[in-house]
C-alpha cells in the first residue's frame, strides 16, 4: 500500500489524472550504481539523486517549424530530456547531465540556398560568384538546427489538461551551408525565439488563426512509477522571429539581409508557426534509480 506519510514524485500527472489510478511510492528507492536500464533506460540524463522529482524524456517525431515565409518539416528526430521539481506552486526544469538538453537535430530546407538567399540582394560581386560557384557545383543543401539558448520552462499540469504554456524554449535557429558560413543563426542568446508550446489552444496575432494541440493518449506504463503519452501535439504560432545573424562569416553585412529577404524577416507574432509531433514519458526519480 502507499505510505500517506510521502508525497507522491509523479506530483502533477496525479493532481490532473486521478482517473489514471497512479499510487505514491512507498519507500525511498536505493541508489543505482549503474545507468537506468528496462523501461527507465531512456532516462540515462536524468539528474538522479539531486532536486529532480520528475524524469523528463520527450521525442518530436514529426512536425514542421515555419518562419516567415520559409516551412521546414520535422523529419529527423527532436530529443528533449532532463527533469522537473515543484517550486512555488510551479514546476521548474533541470537540464541533462550531458548539457544536451534539447538534441541539435538538423533539418533539410526544401528549396536549399535558393529559399533562405535572396541572390539580387547580395550586394558585392565576389559573394555573388560564391554562390554561382556552389550552385554550379551542387552545393545548395542547407540545414536549419533549433538549439537551446536557457532553460526550458515546464508545466507537465498544463501539457495534461490542455492549459496554457506546457513548454517553454528558448532557441535560436542555426542555418549550414558552406555560403551562410559556421554561425548563420536566427536568434540568440541575447534576443532568442521564445516557443510558448501548447497542448491547448493558442492566441496568435492576425493574419495567423488559433490552432489545438493535444497531449495525446495515455498510458500507465507501471503503476506509480513511469507514464507515456503518445501522439502528442504541442503548438505555438503566436510567437516573433528575429533578424539573421552572422551569416557569411566576416561578410555578414553583406549576406544577414539577403537572409532577411528571402526569410521575410524580422517576423511578428501571427506569420510563424512550430507543430511538435511525438512521444512524452514521465517517470519518477526514485524508480528511475532503483531499476536495474
Amino acid at each position: 500500500m502507499a505510505n500517506p506519510q510521502r508525497p507522491s514524485k509523479l506530483r502533477k500527472p496525479i493532481l490532473v489524472l486521478a482517473a489514471a489510478s497512479l499510487l505514491v511510492l512507498s519507500a525511498a528507492a536505493p541508489a543505482l550504481a549503474g545507468p537506468p536500464t528496462g523501461d527507465f533506460a531512456v532516462f540515462s540524463q536524468c539528474q538522479l539523486k539531486s532536486i529532480v522529482e520528475n524524469c523528463i524524456y520527450a521525442q518530436a517525431t514529426s512536425g514542421e517549424l515555419q518562419i516567415g515565409k520559409d516551412t521546414v518539416p520535422i523529419t529527423h528526430t527532436i530529443t528533449l530530456q532532463g527533469g522537473s521539481y515543484a517550486v512555488g506552486g510551479g514546476e521548474e526544469f533541470v537540464g541533462a547531465v550531458d548539457g544536451e538538453t534539447l538534441s541539435r537535430t538538423s533539418q533539410s530546407v526544401p528549396g536549399g540556398l535558393p529559399a533562405v538567399v535572396a541572390y539580387g540582394s547580395l550586394s558585392t560581386k565576389a559573394r555573388q560568384t560564391l554562390y554561382d560557384e556552389l550552385v554550379e557545383d551542387g552545393v545548395t543543401g542547407v540545414t536549419a538546427t533549433i538549439e537551446l539558448v536557457g532553460n526550458p520552462g515546464i508545466s507537465l499540469e498544463n501539457f495534461a489538461i490542455q492549459n496554457e504554456v506546457a513548454l517553454s524554449l528558448p532557441v535560436k535557429i542555426t542555418l549550414s551551408n558552406p555560403f551562410l558560413g559556421s554561425d548563420c543563426h536566427i536568434g540568440s542568446t541575447t534576443s532568442p525565439i521564445v516557443l510558448n508550446l501548447t497542448t491547448g489552444t493558442t492566441t496568435p496575432d492576425l493574419p495567423n488563426e488559433p490552432v489545438t494541440g493535444t497531449p495525446g493518449d495515455l498510458s500507465v506504463v507501471i503503476p506509480s512509477e513511469l507514464i507515456e503519452f503518445s501522439g502528442y501535439e504541442l503548438r505555438d504560432n503566436a510567437f516573433a522571429v528575429p533578424t539573421a545573424e552572422g551569416c557569411g562569416g566576416i561578410e555578414s553585412s553583406i549576406v544577414d539581409p539577403a537572409v532577411d529577404t528571402a526569410l521575410a524577416l524580422p517576423s511578428s507574432d501571427g506569420h510563424n508557426n512550430v507543430d511538435l509531433k511525438g512521444t512524452l514519458k514521465v517517470a519518477a526519480e526514485e524508480a528511475v534509480l532503483a531499476s536495474e
